[in-house]
């Protein structure tokens, strides 16, 4: 029974059947990338870039938000930038930033970082980590507190995927669960985007409060959903797949998959929420890191998607952190 639900849950997954073995013959049970360095968004003395969002196609502009840090590692100072390319993400042009930190004494105050993008109703919506100085450190400090920062997700609005963006509102989208023992009660972070049956689906990370679990291997993904982009969102309130640290979901077939960092395997979900029953566990050989997906669905909604095929993820390399483009390989 097993290896009929692994077997099935493998055919779903289209860039898979590239690398299944003829009938009577045993189908892989693993994926591996392949990478390449990229130019002006690659490595760069002196700053750090980091968690690129899934990649958007935009006429024959394909385009990247990602997170810029000045000489620290972490993006908990970082703020938004955004690069574009017309070759398949081969080739890129950091255009600038995009949205800076927000008022003082707002939940993004000390930085805005983990950007992911999608085309709804006309109109780019990017949403955002925002970070807030813990009580008693100073507004754009440099002390190593991204342990104990408040962070909630924030969303600006542009009528161009170029920008201007204009925050929706000076207040969170989605914020921390109030209550202790909750999965997102202490870290809330990392949006990730799908439109499905009508409604908007807010994938995210969470981490808890609770004492000895909120290091980044208790991470857990969650969602929420509304009928419109700007909300408000509602939580399905409980976590949906553990080791999601860095969170990335695409659709695949009439389902949905993703990638568990901290696992390096990829998921499936036929609703798009049931990751655990009947898990894949697919191994995901070399995986990219922090990585954003190339998502035609993003601007032009599918009700059946195509899989993962490339997109950008990220070089862990000290205060100088760089982005590189992946590749599912065939």
């Amino acid at each position: 029974m097993k290896l009929t639900i692994l077997c099935l849950a493998i055919g779903l997954l289209t860039f898979v059947s590239g690398v299944s073995a003829q009938k009577g013959k045993e189908s892989k049970s693993s994926i591996s990338f392949k990478y390449q360095k990229l130019k002006n968004i690659g490595h760069e003395a002196g700053c750090s870039r980091r968690d690129p969002s899934d990649v958007i196609k935009v006429g024959d502009t394909y385009y990247v938000y990602y997170t810029k840090v000045f000489g620290r590692a972490p993006g908990y100072w970082g703020t938004l930038w955004y690069a574009t390319s017309t070759d398949e993400g081969f080739t890129w042009k950091e255009q600038g930033e995009i949205l800076s930190v927000g008022k003082t004494g707002k939940f993004d105050s000390q930085a805005t970082f983990t950007p992911n993008v999608i085309y709804a109703e006309g109109k780019y919506y990017l949403y955002y980590t925002g970070v807030k100085p813990t009580p008693g450190n100073k507004e754009g400090a440099f002390e190593n507190n991204s342990t104990t920062d408040i962070t909630a997700l924030g969303l600006a609005v542009s009528d161009s995927p170029a920008g201007p963006f204009k925050r929706v509102s000076e207040e969170p989208i989605l914020e921390v669960s109030a209550q202790p023992e909750k999965f997102d009660s202490y870290r809330i972070d990392d949006a990730a985007l799908l439109f499905r049956n009508g409604i908007y689906w807010l994938y995210y990370k969470g981490r808890s409060r609770i004492h000895g679990k909120t290091g980044p291997s208790h991470t857990r993904m969650g969602v929420a959903f509304s009928r419109s982009p700007e909300g408000p969102f509602v939580k399905l309130d409980r976590p949906i797949l553990a080791g999601s640290h860095e969170v990335m979901i695409w659709p695949e077939g009439t389902g949905v998959a993703a990638l568990a960092s901290i696992t390096s395997t990829l998921e499936y979900a036929a609703d798009g929420i049931d990751f655990t029953s009947n898990p894949l566990h697919l191994k995901a050989n070399n995986r990219p890191h922090a990585p954003g997906a190339f998502r035609p669905d993003l601007t032009q909604p599918v009700v059946v998607g195509k899989g993962l095929q490339w997109g950008i993820g990220m070089i862990h390399n000290g205060d100088e952190a760089y982005l590189i483009r992946y590749e599912v390989k065939k």
